[in-house]
C-alpha cells in the first residue's frame, strides 16, 4: 500500500528562534483503533461526491441519498452533529437545515489525499466528538514540480475536467487545483430519471402533483459543480512552516427530487492558515496554531416545481464558523503530552422570501442570526510502557448560544468530557484495543430555534410553527470500544465491538406540531469486521462486515416505539483486485445490505429491502504517464434503496397520512471512463 501524506493547511505566527531541524512529512499508516482511506483522488474517479465513496470504501458508512451529488453519510448509526467532521483541521457546516449540503459534500474527491476515521469519543482537540471523528485531509503541494489533468466522462451525460499543478524550491511551494463537472438526471434501475421518480409517486397517489418538476424543467441536468483550492507552503526556517491555503465550491441548480426544494445555489469558501515550529526547547516538540474562517451560501427554492408558479419560495441560508486553534507537544520521559485550547464561532441565519421578495416581519426569519460560541480546553498524554501504549485526555468546554430573536432564550452548556484507551502489543502480529470515554455535544440552532415557513390555519389565518425546541439538553455519550487485530503471512483480520449509552440524545418527535426536538435517553451498539488476503503477487481481497443497533430507553412523547432512527442495517463490502503486471488493475466489488427491518415507522422511516450490487473496473497506465480506468457501477442494473425518510429531513408530502414517503433509489447501471494524464 503506498504511504500518504498528511495534508494539513495553515496558520501564520511571528518568526520563532530555535534549533535546526527539517521539516519533515508525516506517513500516515492503519493503526488498531484508525481506519485510514487514502488515496481517493486517485482511485474514486467516478465523481466528486466524497459520501459515495466512503459508502463504498468503509461497511461502517451508509450513504445518505439526497441528489446526483452533495449526499451525506451515517457512520455507525450517527449523523450530522453527532459525528465530527473537519476539512484540513477546519469546521464547515452546511447552511441548510434539510442537510442538502452536508460538510461531506464541500470537498471533491480530485482534492483528498486520505481520510483518518477514529470510531467513538477519543478526540478531545476537537468540539462536539460524541461517536466518531472524521478528518479528511487534502492533496499538499510539493518541491517537485508536477500536475496531472483528468477527464472524465460517464452516463446520464456526466462530464467531468480536472487539472493539478504543484511544485517549488525548498523555502516555497505551491498547488493549484481547479474543477468542473455536470451531470443529467441519473436514471435508477427501472429507467426512471429524478422527474420520472416523483411521477411515480403521484401516479400511485402518494404525493400532490404541485411537487412534480414543471415540463419546462423536467429534463433540466441534475447538477453543476466548479471548485478551486490553492496552497502556499512556506519554510519560513529549517524548523517553522506557514502554511495557507484556499478553497472554494460553486454548485448551480442541483436538484433534490425528494424534496419540495431545490438548490438555486450552493456556494462555501475555506480560508484556512496554519503555523508549525518544531524543537523550540525542552517543553516545544512542536507548537501548532491555526486559524480559519468557513463560509457557506445556500438558497433553495420551489422555482422549479409546479408549486412554483406563479408563487415561488425560497428558504436562503448562511453559515460562517471562525476558528483558532493553539497546542504545543512535549516528549517528557516516557509520555508524550498535548496541551491546548480550542476557540469557535459558528453563525446561522436563514430567511423566507416569496417571489424574491422577504416575507412580512413575523413570517421571515427561520433561524435567526444565532451564534454557537465555544471555548474548549483540552489535554492529552500517551504513555509507551514495553507493549502497552496508554492513551488518555481530557477536556473542557464553555458553549454560549445566543439568538437575536428576543422570544427565543438563550443558553450555556459546560462539559467535562474524557476517556482513557490502551493498546497491547500481544506480539508482533496480534493486537488488542480497550477504551472507554465520555463525549457530548451541544444541540444546534435548528433543533433549537428553527420555525417553520407560514402555514394556513383551519380558521384560515397563517401561522409559523417553531419546530425548534429551545431548551434542549447537551447530549452525552458513555461508550466502551474492544478491537483486536490479527496479522497473519498472507493478510490480516480486525475486529471491532463498542457499547454507547447516550444520555439526552436529540431526537426528532414527527407526532408534535411544534417543538418537535427531545431528548431521550438511547443505546447504540454494534461490531465491524474487516480485513485483506493476499492470494497471490497478482491477486487480494479486501472485506468489510458492519453492523448496529439503536434503541430508545423509553419512547417519545405521544408514541410507543423505541427503534432509534437512521440506524442502518447489517452491510457487507467485498473486493478482489487483480494485478496483471504494475500497469494493468482489474477490481471488481460487491456491496450487499440486509433488510431494513428495525426502523423507526411513527417518525417517517419504513422498511427497506436488502439488496447485493456488483462493481467492476479496470485500470491501465500508458507510457507511464497517461492512465486510463473504466468501470461500470452497479452491473446488473438493479432497483434498490440505501436510505431511509426519517422525517428529520423535509421530504415530500404525503396525500394519505399512512403513506409512506417517497424513496430516492440509487442510480441504475453506471458506466463511466476518466483518462489521467500526469506530468
Amino acid at each position: 500500500m503506498k504511504k500518504q501524506i498528511i495534508a494539513l493547511s495553515l496558520v501564520c505566527a511571528g518568526t520563532l528562534l530555535a534549533e535546526e531541524v527539517n521539516m519533515q512529512a508525516i506517513d500516515v499508516n492503519e493503526t488498531i483503533d484508525t481506519e485510514v482511506i487514502k488515496d481517493i483522488h486517485g482511485e474514486d474517479v467516478k465523481s466528486a461526491d466524497l459520501a459515495e465513496a466512503l459508502f463504498k470504501q468503509s461497511p461502517s458508512i451508509t450513504l445518505v441519498r439526497r441528489s446526483g451529488i452533495a449526499n451525506d453519510i451515517i457512520l455507525r448509526g450517527m449523523k450530522k452533529d453527532n459525528i465530527n467532521i473537519t476539512i484540513d483541521g477546519t469546521k464547515l457546516c452546511g447552511a441548510c437545515p434539510n442537510r442538502m449540503d452536508p460538510p461531506v459534500s464541500h470537498v471533491l474527491t480530485n482534492n483528498i489525499d486520505h481520510i483518518e476515521i477514529t470510531e467513538g469519543p477519543y478526540n478531545v482537540e476537537e468540539f462536539g466528538v460524541l461517536s466518531a471523528d472524521v478528518e479528511v485531509n487534502t492533496i499538499q503541494p510539493t518541491e517537485e514540480w508536477h500536475g496531472d489533468v483528468n477527464l472524465g466522462f460517464g452516463s446520464w451525460g456526466y462530464q467531468k475536467g480536472a487539472v493539478s499543478i504543484s511544485g517549488g524550491t525548498e523555502t516555497i511551494k505551491v498547488l493549484l487545483s481547479a474543477s468542473a463537472e455536470t451531470s443529467e438526471q441519473y436514471e435508477d434501475g427501472d429507467g426512471n430519471t429524478f422527474y420520472e421518480q416523483v411521477q411515480r409517486e403521484i401516479d400511485a397517489g402518494k404525493v400532490p402533483d404541485k411537487v412534480q418538476y414543471q415540463d419546462k424543467y423536467k429534463d433540466m441536468d441534475a447538477y453543476d459543480k466548479k471548485t478551486l483550492m490553492a496552497k502556499l507552503f512556506w519554510n519560513i526556517t529549517d524548523n517553522q512552516e506557514l502554511r495557507l491555503s484556499y478553497t472554494a465550491n460553486r454548485s448551480d441548480d442541483v436538484l433534490y427530487p425528494s424534496s419540495k426544494m431545490d438548490a438555486l445555489y450552493d456556494d462555501s469558501d475555506i480560508y484556512n492558515a496554519e503555523y508549525i515550529a518544531k524543537d523550540l526547547g525542552t517543553y516545544s516538540k512542536e507548537l501548532y496554531i491555526q486559524l480559519y474562517r468557513t463560509e457557506v451560501d445556500h438558497p433553495m427554492s420551489t422555482m422549479y416545481r409546479k408549486m412554483g408558479t406563479p408563487t415561488e419560495m425560497t428558504h436562503a441560508l448562511t453559515t460562517q464558523v471562525d476558528g483558532v486553534k493553539i497546542k504545543n507537544t512535549f516528549d517528557m520521559d516516557n509520555h508524550t503530552i498535548t496541551a491546548g485550547i480550542d476557540y469557535s464561532l459558528r453563525n446561522w441565519d436563514g430567511a423566507y422570501y416569496k417571489n424574491g421578495i422577504p416575507l412580512p416581519p413575523q413570517f421571515f426569519h427561520s433561524i435567526w442570526d444565532v451564534d454557537t460560541e465555544n471555548i474548549g480546553f483540552f489535554v492529552k498524554d500517551k504513555i509507551h510502557l514495553d507493549r502497552l501504549v496508554l492513551d488518555m485526555g481530557l477536556r473542557y468546554d464553555d458553549t454560549t448560544i445566543d439568538s437575536a430573536n428576543p422570544a427565543q432564550q438563550d443558553n450555556d452548556y459546560g462539559e467535562v468530557d474524557g476517556y482513557i484507551n490502551g493498546t497491547y502489543q500481544v506480539d508482533n502480529s496480534l493486537e488488542i484495543f480497550a477504551g472507554f470515554g465520555k463525549s457530548s455535544r451541544v444541540p444546534d440552532a435548528k433543533e433549537l430555534y428553527w420555525i417553520s415557513s407560514p402555514m394556513k390555519m383551519p380558521d384560515g389565518s397563517m401561522k409559523a410553527m417553531p419546530i425548534g425546541t429551545p431548551n434542549l439538553d447537551n447530549t452525552v455519550n458513555y461508550e466502551f470500544d474492544l478491537a483486536v487485530e490479527k496479522q497473519f503471512e498472507s493478510g490480516s483480520i480486525k475486529f471491532k465491538a463498542f457499547y454507547s449509552m447516550l444520555d439526552n440524545f436529540i431526537a426528532y418527535n414527527a407526532s408534535k406540531k411544534m417543538n418537535r426536538y427531545e431528548n431521550v435517553d438511547a443505546t447504540v451498539y454494534g461490531f465491524a469486521v474487516t480485513g485483506t488476503y493476499v492470494a497471490t503477487e497478482s491477486l487480494y481481497f479486501d472485506y468489510g462486515l458492519a453492523y448496529q443497533r439503536g434503541e430508545k430507553d423509553d419512547p417519545l412523547e405521544g408514541q410507543t416505539g423505541t427503534n432509534l432512527a437512521e440506524i442502518p442495517p447489517l452491510k457487507f463490502n467485498a473486493a478482489v483486485n487483480y494485478d496483471w503486471d504494475e500497469t494493468f488493475n482489474l477490481r471488481a466489488e460487491f456491496i450487499a445490505s440486509d433488510r431494513w427491518s428495525d426502523y423507526d415507522e411513527e417518525n417517517g422511516e419504513q422498511e427497506l429491502a436488502g439488496y447485493g450490487v456488483l462493481n467492476l473496473k479496470a485500470t491501465k497506465i500508458f507510457a507511464e504517464s497517461f492512465e486510463l480506468t473504466v468501470g461500470v457501477d452497479n452491473l446488473l442494473d438493479k432497483t434498490y434503496a440505501v436510505s431511509n425518510t426519517y422525517k428529520d429531513l423535509i421530504l415530500l408530502p404525503t396525500l394519505n397520512p399512512s403513506d409512506n414517503i417517497m424513496l430516492m433509489n440509487e442510480p441504475g447501471r453506471y458506466i463511466y471512463t476518466n483518462l489521467r494524464y500526469k506530468f
